[in-house]
């Protein structure tokens, strides 16, 4: 069987001025909703997934207007920044439920506050694995106030006890995901797995410019999406792509009753290593920097053209992201049985200092 690589196809689904934005997920374009593949896990499975291949994304256009107006603010206070939000885009999304996605986008209640003055922490924090915190699952937030929640909730065989994770941008499992790489928790939370295509092109990103600010990750750090100076101490050194350090694994998954088996294709988090210096960017998906809002330097994060794309770990402390409505995990339809997932993050755990 041929190696699927996780290398993401280039899909004009972001058209600035002329340039575009590579879309996330192994194959083709884009093809509308398609039936589930046997193995898939449809909604109303049971969430026992068996499938073992990653697949083409079968995304859902984003045609429709939100339910509500975009509503935030973000304020910086003394050494915090606070952020209130309903969680509503200010971009088109997908049409929900849909097949991969039996829920309803409805307004959040976000009142989250983050380190405004952030601090490189001893250890990273991953939110992945089976270093992995359970109470941390967001990455960071968006300036309209929508999440980046990369993880997803959905097992091999349904074990959340396992190692075997499904990549929410490995299209093994349907979830349902529109063209912004988003789609709804049980909750009504709106949040993205991937490239916020909408909201990057509100914002102004174009190709081989500088990223414009997207959001703040939960440890406080600036977030940004695939441009950054070459130099990173050096704003007059050009822009360049960011590259991932993470790389697919060589060879087959293990098999047997607790093992899914097949080749390492993307269908999994766990078929993924870390490679320090394979990339521009660090096990984190980030790097110090320069950037346009810190002139004079700072720890940045960098969405990318290839896996992660959204980062999976924080190099700082990360606070707690949650809203009166959020509902935590069970992401992708239903709340998963068991308790935390035991992966551990690619390459088998944090590289060495």
């Amino acid at each position: 069987m041929k190696k699927r690589s996780f290398i993401y196809s280039v899909v004009s689904l972001l058209m600035l001025g002329g340039a575009t934005v590579d879309a996330q997920g192994p194959g083709g374009p884009p093809n509308g909703m398609q039936p589930p593949r046997d193995g898939r896990g449809a909604p109303g499975s049971g969430r026992q997934h068996t499938a073992t291949e990653a697949a083409p994304l079968d995304l859902v256009p984003a045609t429709e207007e939100p339910p509500a107006r975009t509503e935030v603010e973000i304020r910086k206070r003394g050494r915090k920044r606070s952020i209130e939000s309903n969680g509503m885009p200010n971009h088109l999304i997908g049409e929900f439920p849909n097949p991969g996605n039996p829920n309803v986008v409805a307004e959040q209640d976000f009142d989250i506050e983050i380190p405004s003055r952030p601090e490189v922490a001893e250890e990273v924090t991953w939110l992945q694995g089976n270093l992995a915190k359970r109470e941390f699952k967001v990455f960071g937030i968006t300036l309209d106030g929508v999440f980046f929640e990369p993880g997803a909730g959905e097992f091999w065989m349904g074990r959340p006890s396992g190692e075997w994770n499904y990549e929410a941008l490995g299209g093994a499992v349907p979830l349902g995901l529109d063209t912004n790489y988003a789609h709804v928790q049980p909750g009504g939370k709106y949040h993205y797995h991937g490239m916020p295509t909408g909201l990057m092109k509100r914002l102004g990103y174009e190709k081989g410019d500088h990223s414009p600010l997207i959001g703040w990750a939960a440890d406080g750090f600036p977030i940004y999406a695939v441009y950054g100076y070459e130099d990173a101490e050096n704003a007059g050194s050009g822009v360049v792509e960011m590259k991932t350090s993470f790389r697919l694994k060589e060879g087959s998954r293990p098999g047997g009753d607790d093992a899914p088996g097949g080749e390492y294709d993307g269908a999994f988090f766990a078929d993924y290593e870390y490679v320090p210096g394979l990339g521009t960017l660090d096990e984190c998906n980030g790097r110090f920097c320069v950037t346009p809002e810190f002139p004079d330097g700072t720890y940045a994060y960098f969405l990318t053209t290839e896996w992660p794309v959204v980062p999976r770990a924080l190099r700082g402390t990360p606070s707690q992201m949650r809203g009166a409505t959020d509902n935590g995990p069970g992401e992708e339809g239903r709340r998963p049985p068991g308790g935390p997932g035991g992966m551990r993050p690619p390459g088998g755990g944090p590289p060495p200092r």
